[in-house]
């Protein structure tokens, strides 16, 4: 788990647990699926000598709390009593799903400056389409009859994960926590597939976003662990997304992993959080 050493308490009464360090304007990063704030750690450094970072564990993760029954408006709550918590604005970065979190507040009307996002996993595209809906419906099932297991199984064959390949996973991460980390963060994959509405890109909604958005992907998909999703597949909705928004600014950058790279992501969230929009 990603022990964090600050807290501060959402409307609901839900302990939300983060980090913060440097100095300067407030910048948020929201983790994405199966993130406790771990993955977006690395690039609290290639930010903090500019701005005040704040890297927290959303909602169900990590030393979060959580409080039933789940809703998108208590994740967007947790964001609002995070930025009032770093003087009542804030820049935003959303990594994955994370990035769909924030544009959910911005389209709430939550004190944000401006937006970056990196490959928000939309499912664009009628070739996909009934695959995500499998994949949601399966997953609930899964989740109403407690097995969190077969949850987070489920999103690793949806990505492209072989069952053999799930059973050596499974197997090397029961050597160590891993395993059981994953299973823990599991039924939160149930709650992204809400707040991403069902993996479908609310046009409507998203159209009434007034903030500076920067769309960033890192191109077409290479890595194995996400073979199973078309190699465009995060250029589509970024693609569809910088369409939608009123102020956006389309990136794409060659090279990372969908894990971000601080060091090729960092400088150019520097540059836009630091820019006169």
């Amino acid at each position: 788990m990603n022990e964090m050493a600050f807290r501060v308490t959402s409307s609901d009464g839900t302990t939300i647990a983060y980090d913060r360090k440097g100095s300067g304007p407030a910048v948020v990063l929201v983790g994405g699926a199966q993130d406790d704030g771990a993955e977006n750690a690395p690039l609290v450094p290639a930010l903090a000598e500019h701005f005040t970072v704040y890297n927290y564990a959303r909602r169900g993760r990590g030393a979060s709390g959580f409080t039933e029954p789940y809703a998108v408006e208590r994740e967007i709550e947790d964001l609002d009593a995070l930025i009032a918590e770093a003087g009542g604005s804030a820049h935003l970065f959303g990594a994955s799903s994370g990035g769909a979190l924030a544009l959910e507040a911005a389209a709430a009307g939550s004190a944000i400056d401006t937006i970056a996002v990196w490959e928000v996993p939309y499912a664009v595209g009628d070739d996909i389409r009934p695959r995500f809906e499998e994949y949601v419906a399966d997953t609930r099932r899964a989740f109403d009859a407690g097995r969190d297991e077969e949850v987070l199984e489920l999103f690793m064959r949806m990505t492209g994960a072989s069952d053999d390949n799930i059973a050596a996973r499974k197997a090397a991460g029961k050597q160590t926590t891993h395993w059981a980390d994953s299973v823990a963060l599991a039924p939160t994959l149930v709650h992204d597939s809400l707040f991403l509405n069902r993996y479908q890109l609310p046009a409507d909604r998203l159209a009434t976003v007034t903030q500076p958005v920067l769309v960033i992907t890192g191109g077409p998909i290479t890595v194995p662990y996400m073979a199973g999703l078309p190699s465009d597949f995060f250029d589509r909705a970024a693609d569809e997304l910088a369409d939608v928004l009123p102020h956006a600014q389309r990136e794409t950058l060659e090279g990372p992993d969908h894990v971000v790279d601080p060091q090729i992501v960092g400088p150019l969230l520097l540059r836009f959080f630091s820019s006169e929009h």
